[in-house]
């Protein structure tokens, strides 16, 4: 028994350094290290450039919903304002859906048997930012109705009251550089594929709303010098119709990808993406956020700043007397 205790004594040690070593043996798999940010932007560009390069903003006019519902009804109608508003007046045939469950909802849809799916909200911008959500998933038939139910009925004309010169005096030609080409934001879902980051982020954007993607002319033109502000409109017209000082014109549909200017954008500051309308804008804000950036769109473009300038050069400007339809609606 002593020589038997002896003996495992000693046998013990030799035990757990062959442990030891057969452990120290043992090939470790490292974890993937990917780069998210730059997988979800080649996801969303594809061969193509993506929805941000080639079909945004996406839009059908009221006059376009009206001819199809009481026509060929290939439109699926998703309505996203409030229920409280939705009650008031919808168009025909218009499904009520918080923009927070649009995805869920569209998986109970068979859209085989509509051309277009529209979404409708009040003004246009929140619709946008629906869309661009919708064209992100995978639902490349999303489309945004312009201007919303401002343009559909007077009753529910939220833009006219908001419409506005306020800011003309302070537009300037003076342009601003780009800033330096840098990196694209840090993304850490944990996923290692360009398709499931994408998913993740646009979860993620769209938990948020259309309020966390957007910004007032209120909050943003007392000092426009603490944002990052992108004037999304053709080179011709920055100089022309002049811009909000300290923005930076970047070309619709060409300078914001990867192999052109998307990385001068910053990754430690807001940016403020504007347009003539506010929809065009949102749709870029949404694209945006979901790669990472801290991007929002100004509410309402330069209709709330120096709207009879736009309207003058005949741009997109809301004009009550020719956008609004007056078309029938149900309750």
């Amino acid at each position: 028994m002593i020589r038997n205790a002896r003996f495992l004594t000693l046998l013990i040690p030799v035990l757990l350094f062959v442990s030891s070593c057969s452990n120290d043996d043992t090939p470790v798999t490292p974890p993937v290290v990917v780069n998210e940010a730059e997988l979800v932007v080649q996801a969303l560009e594809g061969t193509t450039g993506g929805y941000l390069n080639t079909d945004y903003p996406a839009l059908v006019t009221a006059q376009m919903v009206y001819e199809d519902i009481n026509g060929a009804k290939k439109f699926y109608l998703v309505d996203v304002r409030a229920k409280v508003d939705y009650d008031k007046g919808h168009v025909a045939g218009a499904v009520n859906v918080l923009i927070a469950d649009i995805l869920t909802h569209m998986k109970t849809v068979n859209l085989t048997a509509y051309d277009k799916v529209v979404v409708i909200c009040y003004t246009g911008q929140s619709a946008a930012f629906t869309t661009s959500i919708l064209r992100m998933s995978g639902y490349n038939t999303a489309f945004s109705m312009k201007f919303g139910m401002s343009s559909w009925h007077a009753d529910f004309d939220r833009l006219t009251t908001q419409c506005s010169s306020q800011y003309a005096s302070t537009f300037v030609d003076t342009p601003t550089a780009m800033a330096a080409v840098g990196s694209l934001p840090t993304l850490s879902t944990g996923k290692t594929s360009g398709a499931d980051i994408l998913k993740v982020r646009i979860d993620s954007v769209l938990a948020g709303g259309y309020a966390k993607s957007s910004i007032s002319i209120a909050q943003v033109m007392p000092d426009p010098t603490q944002f990052y502000i992108i004037n999304y409109w053709p080179l011709a017209d920055y100089t022309t119709l002049k811009h909000i000082p300290g923005a930076i014109q970047y070309t619709p549909k060409a300078d914001l990808k990867l192999a052109k200017f998307l990385k001068t954008l910053p990754t430690n500051k807001t940016i403020v993406v504007y347009c003539y309308s506010g929809q065009t804008s949102a749709n870029v804000a949404a694209i945006l956020r979901v790669m990472g950036y801290d991007a929002k769109s100004l509410g309402l473009g330069t209709q709330g700043m120096n709207w009879q300038v736009m309207k003058d050069a005949k741009k997109t400007a809301y004009d009550a007397t020719v956008d609004c339809m007056n078309f029938p609606y149900v309750k």
